[in-house]
């Protein structure tokens, strides 16, 4: 087994050189996947929008400026690990100038200027959301204006795992002597851009929780697109024609330079460029040099989201390079000698400088050629809990095999094959969840990523949770180039159709999260989460045979007899008394004992005949089952310590007979083990007690075997208070 080796991404954070005083799931063939999103968005368009207009109308009839109190205008919006040393003063914009406007001359990528929050990576993605119109008004929701039915009260969309959601805020803003302290417009009476920041810090909690991030966080939130990333040193020879396609097809995209010294420590070099810091690319052409006829220069457009502090080396707004090219080439480029943070630069000097790229695709198409792919998409949410499945990655054996597990069916090849080879390309991206609004609980992003093992044949259609040993005895056919502590980690694949497995874990066990696995490909496939039928081998006892008693029988009677009493039955008193001496005999257990309410449980799930005490055939049965269960017990307390790990309990539950899903071992793991995931010899056994008894009891009210059960109040609280 290889062993992994997890790597670690510096967030894209800074202190901004600007001081103040200046919550669906779709999946199937067919269509793009942007077609698929449109299509699902505009029906639930429709209810935001008439949901949100019945909202600001009935403020306008009220002639009420509307305040949000879910996301304060004070402190608690603002900061939650420190106190700001300066006083802001939240304000609406009718009160910071004297003619507000929403949108000025449409929205575009000038209109964003970072402020005092290290949040460089939304903004770079804002930025190269105006570049697609359709993209910004989906997220931007136009009809909104500080004229026209104004109550205070602003909308914005944002995809949030799997499902858009409609986020309202009021207007009131943080300012510092009458002037924005974080994003703002360059011109002064625009306000767009600080209220879709202001919607997007309520969807995390706070200002606080932006700071520091990577662009393609927020480009997957305004878009549901899935982002491949492209490392400078390692980048394949058609880049320019990646970018230059993925631009006009809609994609959004982000680059950076890494820095060895803190992130939040930019590192300006001679050049004009900021280390650790999150740029837009708005632009990738490539022109004629009139002095070259035959040769042509490709350049790059780059935003820099301070609005201010830009490249000065060839092709920079002054640079002698624009006296090659034609007047028709430098207005086709929009060149503009400004101080606004936009530039150019050549293709060669944008790979020499920066690091990586980000590219933010509405659809996983294949960038490399010129056919447009239809693919199909599937989600599914899982999470992972502590001593159950949170398993960790493949260093970590024994506990591997517990993550979740998704089949995979590839059923259909590409229609292109490269070099003949049948093979059909995928791309799987695995998302955690909700890390970034729990920073104030501590949360900081899980080092993730995922690997995928091919079914043998045998296995096909057996929708069993792979063991522990499949994955000791088998290599992964793929997996993700690295863990790293990214929000989503993501990766193209080309394999054989056929069925795979893939396992998304966490680099180390223990840590407890939801995520949410996407897999994209050209041709139809088939993502599950792997879930085991619930079933059980024997849970009605045999009847007691109507033939001669053997002597072990008698033997057995006696015994009974003797705890009993007369009367030929056994409380839950004695019932405590009996297993705690034979279980006090085996000191490698290491129990407490069994109290006098596990054994009131085990009479109530053994009681067959509702008289409150275990007769002999009763009692008979629970202790063969006792008997067998500890032989199971002491097979996974393979260290002698009188107790099995959590992790193991999926395997011992299998081997008393149960076949459970995952939720159920989640459950299991949270009644039953202790704070150090460990489950002792009583716990054990009272748990595959009440499965036993629970399993009866639901087929004895299942009577035409069906798997359903219909339930009177009466009968649910009797078989529920006596348990």
């Amino acid at each position: 087994m290889a062993t992994e080796m997890p790597a670690t991404v510096a967030d894209q954070t800074e202190s901004s050189p600007v001081s103040p005083q200046t919550m669906g799931v779709s999946s199937g063939p067919g269509g793009m996947y942007s077609a698929i999103l449109n299509r699902n968005h505009t029906i639930l368009d429709e209810k935001r929008l008439k949901s949100f207009r019945e909202l600001r109308d009935k403020y306008v009839r009220k002639k009420v400026l509307f305040e949000d109190p879910t996301f304060k205008a004070d402190e608690s919006s603002l900061f939650y690990s420190r106190s700001y040393p300066i006083k802001f003063e939240w304000k609406r914009p009718p009160e910071i100038c004297e003619n507000p406007q929403f949108i000025i001359g449409g929205a575009n990528r000038t209109d964003i200027c970072q402020g005092d929050l290290g949040d460089c990576w939304l903004l770079a993605a804002i930025a190269c959301l105006t570049l697609n119109e359709k993209l910004l008004y989906r997220v931007i929701p136009p009809d909104q204006s500080f004229v026209d039915n104004y109550a205070g009260i602003f909308h914005f969309q944002f995809w949030r795992y799997g499902d858009w959601v409609d986020v309202v805020i009021d207007d009131r803003i943080p300012t510092f002597n009458n002037q924005l302290v974080f994003t703002k417009s360059a011109e002064r009476d625009e306000f767009w851009s600080a209220l879709l920041e202001k919607a997007y810090a309520k969807l995390h909690g706070s200002y606080e929780a932006l700071k520091g991030g990577n662009t393609t966080e927020a480009m997957e939130d305004f878009t549901g697109g899935v982002t491949e990333f492209f490392e400078m040193k390692e980048a394949p020879k058609e880049l320019f024609k990646i970018m230059k396609k993925a631009l006009e097809r809609g994609s959004l995209m982000g680059c950076s330079i890494d820095s060895l010294v803190p992130a939040r420590f930019e590192t300006r070099t001679v050049t004009g460029l900021v280390k650790g810091h999150a740029y837009s690319v708005t632009g990738v052409e490539e022109v004629k040099q009139t002095q070259h006829k035959e040769n042509k220069v490709r350049l790059v457009r780059l935003r820099n989201p301070w609005g201010q502090v830009e490249w000065n080396g060839p092709w920079s707004d002054n640079s002698k390079e624009w006296s090659t090219i034609l007047k028709a080439e430098k207005d086709k480029l929009q060149h503009q000698v400004a101080e606004d943070g936009e530039f150019w630069m050549s293709f060669e000097d944008f790979k020499k400088n920066f690091t990586k790229i980000e590219i933010c695709n509405l659809t996983p198409d294949a960038l490399e050629d010129d056919k447009i792919h239809k693919w199909t998409v599937s989600v599914n949410e899982g999470r992972w809990v502590r001593g159950c499945s949170a398993g960790g990655c493949r260093n970590y054996p024994d506990t591997f095999w517990t993550n979740p597990q998704y089949r995979l069916r590839l059923l259909e090849e590409d229609d292109d094959p490269e070099d003949n080879e049948v093979a059909c390309t995928f791309v799987v991206a695995l998302m955690q969840k909700n890390r970034r609004k729990e920073r104030k609980m501590g949360a900081n992003l899980f080092t993730i990523g995922f690997a995928i093992y091919e079914v043998p044949k045998e296995m096909h259609g057996n929708k069993q949770h792979m063991p522990k040993d499949f994955f000791l005895f088998n290599a992964s056919k793929a997996r993700c180039k690295s863990y790293i502590n990214l929000r989503e980690v993501t990766q193209r694949f080309r394999l054989t159709p056929g069925e795979y497995v893939i396992i998304p874990s966490t680099y180390e066990p223990h840590q407890e999260g939801e995520f949410i696995l996407r897999v994209f490909s050209e041709k139809r496939n088939t993502s599950e989460e792997i879930e085991n039928r619930i079933e059980a081998d024997h849970p009605v006892p045999a009847p007691a045979s109507a033939g001669e008693e053997s002597e072990e029988d008698k033997q057995f009677r006696t015994i009974f007899q003797q705890i009993a009493g007369d009367d030929m039955e056994i409380t839950a008193n004695e019932l405590k008394n009996v297993l705690n001496r034979v279980v006090a005999k085996h000191k490698e257990m290491k129990t407490e004992g069994f109290s006098l309410e596990s054994c009131r449980s085990m009479i109530a799930l053994m009681d067959t005949d509702g008289t409150g005490r275990l007769n002999l055939q009763e009692f008979r049965h629970l202790w063969n089952k006792i008997k067998q269960w500890q032989g199971i017990f002491k097979h996974y307390d393979a260290d002698q310590s009188g107790s099995i790990n959590s992790y193991e309990m999926r395997n011992a539950v299998n081997d008393a007979g149960f076949r459970l899903n995952n939720q159920l071992y989640d459950i299991i793991t949270m009644r039953y083990a202790n704070e150090n995931m460990n489950i002792d010899f009583d716990s054990f056994i009272c748990c595959l007690v009440r499965l036993e008894g629970m399993f009866r009891a639901f087929q004895a009210f299942d009577k035409d075997g069906d798997g359903l059960i219909k339930l009177s109040v009466l009968e649910w609280l009797q078989l529920t208070m006596y348990a």
